[in-house]
């Protein structure tokens, strides 16, 4: 399974369809379950507005990334620790690796970087100045285009499956529900995250005071394309677990992605892959505001 069909699954798809994610604690399920039609239109407002606050935040990840065998068991793994940080518009994130198999990256590395993206970002802001004082309107076209896209593909979730609500769970000191998503036979998607959701069975948990996803957990039920099907295909059975943790008690942000599984590339190639991705060190940070490139500690 490539790095890059799993990441999208992860941080793409899985989150927008936690709109919907067995058991639950007897005392929690004491108190009645909220109405599920309603709970559902709160929870996709929420969704919808994630974009926004995650591009606004500097963090650390620790990712590990693992080759198995066809028992599913580590053969070898390689670890990386990066500072990434919000890109300039039109970009995507900036990252900043500080360590690779626990060796840390030479210093004269490090600021060599680190001066190429302060001047990026200086003559960024020069340009917005200087756009600013003739009056011409700053332009965001980023954002709108990824909360168009956003609001696509939540559409899709409901389009694709039947959501139940299950019961309530306790999860670090968070009340959650849960609901079970099981695609819809003959499900029509309009968007390719659509199209990629109809192959998994999900369940997420949801904050009931915040609307959030806390937790959500997918697997593959049968083989899943990618690209025009024959460039990659990801086996049934390919697991992908997501967590989130409420952060500066304003926002909820990753915390952790686990996945597993093994993918066809081509007509021959079988790869077997897995790991974990831990992010933590959460910083405010726009380019906006500042141009230094300080570690998010």
């Amino acid at each position: 399974m490539t790095r890059v069909s799993l990441r999208r699954v992860s941080f793409g798809i899985l989150p927008v369809a936690a709109v919907t994610l067995l058991a639950s604690a007897p005392s929690a399920q004491q108190r009645p379950l909220p109405n599920q039609e309603a709970f559902l239109q709160e929870t996709r407002k929420h969704l919808q507005t994630d974009y926004t606050l995650q591009r606004n935040y500097s963090y650390v990840e620790t990712r590990h990334e693992q080759k198995l065998d066809d028992q599913g068991k580590v053969t070898s793994e390689s670890v990386k620790v990066i500072e990434s940080y919000p890109g300039l518009p039109g970009e995507g994130r900036w990252e900043r690796v500080i360590s690779e198999d626990g060796k840390p990256t030479p210093a004269a590395k490090l600021e060599q970087q680190d001066r190429e993206r302060q001047q990026k970002a200086q003559e960024y802001l020069k340009r917005q100045k200087a756009a600013q004082a003739q009056g011409t309107p700053k332009k965001d076209g980023q954002v709108t285009k990824a909360r168009r896209d956003t609001n696509a593909s939540v559409d899709d979730v409901f389009r694709v499956f039947d959501i139940k609500m299950q019961g309530r769970e306790n999860i670090d000191g968070h009340d959650t529900i849960l609901f079970v998503l099981t695609p819809r036979p003959n499900a029509e998607a309009r968007t390719r995250d659509g199209s990629i959701m109809r192959h998994f069975g999900v369940r997420a948990w949801v904050s009931e005071d915040d609307y959030e996803l806390v937790r959500l957990n997918a697997e593959a039920i049968e083989t899943v394309p990618f690209g025009l099907g024959l460039v990659a295909r990801m086996h049934k059975g390919a697991r992908i677990s997501f967590e989130r943790r409420k952060v500066n008690e304003e926002v909820w942000l990753p915390s952790s992605v686990t996945y597993a599984g093994s993918a066809r590339i081509g007509l021959i190639k079988v790869i077997r892959r897995g790991g974990v991705s831990e992010f933590s060190n959460y910083r405010k940070f726009t380019v906006d505001t500042s141009t230094t490139y300080s570690s998010p500690r």
